[in-house]
């Protein structure tokens, strides 16, 4: 091989080779060692003649993503042989029967669930959301295979400036929208950060440069902060005899940028832009109350805001987090959050599902976790958390299985299982179930068992009546109420927020829908017979012909709402209904000619061309007939970073690069997103835009901003709207702009208005509202 390549370059790769062996050692044996061995020369040879975008050897890849599987996923020597091979089936010659034989079965399962799908039968599915399914049902077999794909999204992140900018636009989202909340739900804190990082680097680089050059800048003000807040800290514990290990952390860029935005406040206000974590060496069976007792010392140095405290301990996270977080003001006046923990709970915490899987299958490494008293007294924890993993799995394994649904209401339910917060409710017995925040009453009925759910009409919470939309807290003790004469609702859909109440509701609606089916299917019948008409197949065609009724269900689901009498049957096979029915088969041949005339027309061109290879849309310039549409969810104006989606034939729809909306759509499907750039050919293009804008309230204060917005500026808005209250104010302002060039000036220049201390700008003026009430 070494024939074939630079020897620099190949001195270079075996330096990632040897570093995976000094990694391994004590990890694994003899035997082990042979097959990374063996691995890595096949994934050399496999990837021999392949370069990535950025023009380095392929095989770096696989390197890197087993030098994450070993440094931040404390995994052994099966795991780093599968992240070697994990590409080796989907880009060479390689087959799964070639890994079989030379690998064996455990390590050929892992691979069949890390190769992608290429194609699908069914073009109503993304590939995406197939790639999706696979990977999960795969993981529910072996948990490796999705840590080995968060490892590779992780490297493939960190990669991705060679890449162009359509496919870091979907890349990105797909990371923010399903594979970062993934590795948040096991437990991998730190990679699920770094995956919001990159992901916002390359969907909002302004904002991320922004913040990351604020942190840079007080990093030396903030250590020297952080030495003088630990040191108290330190010889209160070191007094107490206690063994520990202090370190103060600076909170993801990500994470700062979503406080910002949320609470609409610079990044000066944001007071926990670090925090300092506590980790202790205790016995398991004294590792809550020797928690608390640090809680005790911290809150006995620094006063703490007890609205703050979060007893992860009592009540672990769905993930197997468990601490204590607390925060406290210091004696600078800054108020600090401080994270207190044991060492086992901190190999959870950040090593999360890896930890509970290396602790399952011992001889994946020697020492899964480093506790003073080895994995049996660790044993119970684990089980418990093995549970919570199980439980989820099989939550995910239910909604991916069902074929039937619609698999972008599946990514949506999946997502929705990966759950960052949850809420602690009781039954009337005492019995404590976890539900995701915002679970409804009829969420919580689901999910006691179907029956109770079909059947509940509303529930006493804290006993008090309560509707099956209201949405539950932590504490609440619910009883469901339930009548047989109740009947599933379509509207339980609207407030239903678990996939498994989702799951049931529909299904329990397709049942009622199929028994209307049959119930129309034998009205039909006796109508026919009034009307002296065979029930043939021929006769019902004829039927549908004449109402336009597509499908046979459709039809029997009108008979039995009424919307086809016996009148109209009457009508049907009556000499008028034979001539409406001779007509009838011209219309497909006159829709034909249309499309056949579009087909051949320079509008059907650029409408193919869309579709099958989308080049750059020129914003704000007429291309014909396809229509650009502005999205309303964030209102993009010329000159701000955009990506738009091909919805139709002839239509675009334009988002913000980090709308929300648009990062779902990229990720569900990413084969629509089309290159956009603004180019305004009419001087007097305007664009809808808004601000927020709040101060201190003084006569004069509404004259002196209208009068800059009308006459300074000769902007038209379209609504205004001022609220005063104990002499402050807050006011939403909807408006005509030219670009975002024109609104950052005006915003400018009303933050030098007197009275003003704060402008934003808004996506929409129902945004701001939602904000004010939440």
């Amino acid at each position: 091989m070494n024939n074939e390549m630079p020897e620099e370059e190949f001195k270079y790769i075996l330096s990632y080779y040897n570093e995976i062996q000094k990694k391994l050692r004590g990890r694994a044996s003899r035997e082990q060692k042979t097959l990374v061995r063996k691995a890595f020369n096949v994934a050399l040879n496999a990837h021999k003649n392949m370069r990535r975008r950025s023009g380095e050897p392929f095989i770096l890849h696989p390197l890197e993503v087993s030098l994450i599987v070993l440094n931040q996923m404390n995994l052994g020597a099966t795991s780093v042989i599968c992240a070697l091979l994990h590409d080796t089936v989907e880009d060479s010659d390689y087959t799964l029967e070639d890994i079989d034989t030379m690998f064996g079965q455990e390590v050929v399962t892992i691979i069949d669930g890390l190769t992608k799908i290429d194609e699908v039968s069914d073009t109503h599915v993304s590939l995406q959301f197939e790639n999706f399914r696979k990977i999960l049902l795969s993981m529910s077999k072996d948990p490796r295979v999705i840590l080995i794909k968060l490892a590779d999204r992780l490297h493939n992140m960190r990669t991705l400036a060679s890449m162009p900018l359509e496919k870091q636009q979907k890349t990105a989202s797909e990371t923010l929208y399903m594979y970062a909340p993934l590795a948040h739900r096991l437990g991998f804190y730190a990679i699920k950060s770094e995956l919001e990082d990159l992901s916002m680097k390359f969907q909002d680089p302004g904002s991320y440069n922004f913040i990351a050059g604020k942190i840079k800048a007080s990093e030396e003000e903030r250590e020297s902060f952080i030495a003088q807040f630990i040191q108290p800290i330190e010889q209160a514990l070191a007094n107490k005899g206690m063994s520990f290990e202090i370190v103060g952390r600076t909170k993801s860029i990500y994470s700062i940028w979503q406080k910002m935005t949320k609470k609409q406040i610079p990044f000066e206000e944001v007071y926990d832009v670090f925090a300092i974590r506590i980790v202790i060496d205790v016995e398991t069976a004294h590792q809550k109350s020797s928690c608390w007792s640090v809680y005790s010392v911290v809150t006995d140095i620094y006063k703490p805001n007890t609205d703050r405290l979060r007893d992860w301990i009592s009540t672990p996270k769905a993930n197997g987090y468990q601490a204590l977080h607390t925060t406290v003001m210091s004696k600078t006046g800054k108020w600090v959050e401080v994270q207190i923990r044991s060492r086992q709970m901190d190999a959870i915490a950040e090593n999360g599902l890896a930890a509970h899987w290396a602790y399952k299958q011992g001889n994946e490494t020697s020492d899964p976790v480093s506790t003073n008293n080895g994995q049996e007294e660790a044993k119970s924890d684990y089980q418990t958390y093995e549970m919570s993993i199980e439980t989820w799995l099989s939550g995910i394994r239910e909604v991916l299985q069902k074929n039937e649904a619609n698999p972008g209401e599946m990514i949506n339910r999946v997502k929705m299982s990966l759950y960052s917060k949850e809420i602690y409710v009781f039954t009337p017995k005492g019995d404590e179930y976890t539900m995701p925040e915002y679970a409804t009453v009829i969420d919580f009925a689901y999910l006691i068992n179907e029956k109770l759910g079909n059947y509940c009409i509303g529930a006493k919470v804290n006993n008090k009546l309560a509707p099956p939309s209201q949405i539950l807290r932590t504490g609440d003790q619910i009883e469901i109420i339930t009548s047989q004469k109740q009947k599933v609702h379509e509207e339980w859909l609207r407030f239903a927020v678990t996939p498994k109440a989702k799951d049931n509701i529909t299904i329990a609606l397709e049942r009622e829908r199929q028994n209307k089916i049959n119930q129309g299917k034998a009205l039909l019948k006796e109508y026919f017979k009034n009307q002296h008409v065979e029930p043939l197949k021929s006769n019902r065609d004829i039927l549908m012909l004449f109402t336009q009724i597509d499908t046979r269900e459709n039809l029997y689901l009108a008979v039995y709402n009424g919307k086809i009498t016996e009148m109209v049957i009457k009508r049907c096979f009556s000499p008028v209904g034979m001539a409406y029915r001779f007509l009838a088969p011209l219309r497909p041949m006159v829709k034909w000619m249309k499309g056949v005339i579009k087909l051949f027309s320079v509008n059907g061109a650029i409408h193919r061309k869309l579709s099958h290879n989308p080049q750059t849309i020129l914003l704000g310039k007429s291309v014909h007939e396809i229509k650009q549409t502005i999205a309303t969810c964030c209102n993009p104006v010329a000159g701000d970073p955009v990506i738009a989606f091909n919805v139709s034939d002839n239509e675009i729809i334009v988002h913000r690069v980090n709308c929300m909306e648009a990062i779902q759509f990229s990720a569900r499907y990413g084969d629509r997103i089309v290159k956009a750039k603004w180019r305004i050919e009419e001087e007097n293009a305007e664009f809808l835009a808004g601000i927020a804008i709040k101060g201190f309230d003084h006569k004069g204060l509404v004259n002196n901003i209208t009068g800059i917005i009308y006459k300074d500026f000769k902007i038209n808005c379209r609504s205004v709207q001022f609220e005063t209250r104990e002499g402050l104010f807050e006011g939403t302002i909807m408006l005509y702009i030219q670009n975002v060039e024109h609104l950052n000036k005006l915003i400018e220049q009303l933050r030098f208005v007197q009275g003003i201390e704060k402008v934003e700008r808004i996506n929409s003026y129902y945004e701001e509202q939602q904000k004010k009430k939440r």
